[in-house]
């Protein structure tokens, strides 16, 4: 019988499935995401990978644009109300709305109403550009590419169909280009209205007037004024103050009974409002004098007996000429 040699190694153990590297295994599949699917038949909304993997927007822009999506015709979806159902503040969420809107994918316009209200009409596009890529001879097309506000795909499962590799539902429509058409170009911007000017423009009053537009920001988001708008519209709240407006009145008469969609140009909106809501001047004498305390000016004329100056209603003699008549008689 042979000696066994006690120092000799084992053989070597296979390495466990479990530590094998995934990129050591390229066509494993495990190296990337894993789609765990299932078949969405109500509340869905189907968007895009133009949209979802967008190479210029932000993940905020992304997700707000779903997120309008998904929601019913006439739904608000102004800065303050998506600021409230959002943690991102109002700065974000505008920005964010600027981004859709500069990438086709929001359309805002302002419209007057009946009543001569202005609002703000949002409509949600899901395909940028659909409208140019529309075939003239086929009717699913023109049915299938229809503009939707918020819930163009929402709230039904029809004409979908499930990919059979990760089990996602994809619309039977024909594959639409992963990149969105170029923006419009947007018309140049109009001017503000004209404001009301004051008859005195001193230093002290247009600061008066600038710190009061400069801190209606506090009062609502919407009215951040830029530091041209301020210097535009600094006239016209010095005219007010000028009248004898007081600060607290001024801040009312431009905060009060804002559009609730938000404004789009809030520097043409308070121009507006200072030259349609401007008072008229103070009475003389201040506001406290009473109509029979305030003195009535004459205009100077010569007396017809000793020709001196004095002021009257009507030509004839003055007073001294007057009082000496019947003594000398």
């Amino acid at each position: 019988m042979d000696t066994q040699n006690p120092s000799a190694p084992p053989c070597a153990e296979s390495r466990p499935a479990g530590k094998n590297h995934p990129h050591r295994r390229p066509n494993s599949g495990i190296s990337g995401v894993i789609h765990d699917n299932a078949r969405h038949t109500t509340r869905f909304t189907v968007i895009g990978n133009h949209l979802a993997q967008h190479p210029a927007l932000s993940l905020l822009a992304i997700g707000l644009s779903v997120h309008i999506q998904s929601l019913q015709a006439g739904s608000p979806v102004d800065i303050k109300t998506l600021a409230k159902r959002f943690p991102e503040g109002p700065d974000r969420i505008a920005a964010a709305l600027r981004e859709l809107e500069t990438h086709g994918y929001l359309r805002r316009t302002r419209e007057r109403t009946t009543g001569g209200n202005i609002v703000t009409r949002t409509v949600s596009c899901n395909r940028p550009g659909h409208h140019a890529e529309r075939p003239a001879n086929t009717a699913a097309h023109t049915a299938g590419d229809t503009d939707s506000r918020a819930d163009s795909w929402a709230g039904t499962g029809a004409d979908t169909r499930t990919d059979a590799r990760v089990g996602v539902d994809r619309p039977t429509r024909p594959a639409h280009p992963t990149t969105p058409g170029p923006p419009k170009k947007r018309a140049p911007r109009k001017p503000l209205p004209a404001v009301p000017q004051p008859a005195y423009k001193g230093p002290g009053l247009l600061q008066a007037a600038t710190d009061l537009l400069a801190g209606l920001r506090r009062l609502d988001p919407d009215l951040l004024l830029s530091a041209c708008d301020t210097a535009h519209l600094a006239p016209g709240v010095a005219a007010w103050l000028e009248r004898d407006a007081s600060p607290t009145a001024v801040r009312h008469a431009l905060t009060s009974d804002l559009p609730p969609e938000g404004m789009r140009r809030p520097a043409a909106f308070l121009a507006h409002r200072l030259t349609a809501k401007l008072p008229p001047p103070a009475p003389f004498g201040g506001p406290s004098s009473p109509p029979e305390t305030i003195r009535v000016q004459h205009p100077l004329r010569n007396c017809d007996g000793c020709d001196r100056g004095f002021r009257g209603p009507e030509p004839g003699r003055c007073r001294d000429c007057r009082m000496a008549v019947p003594v000398a008689a």
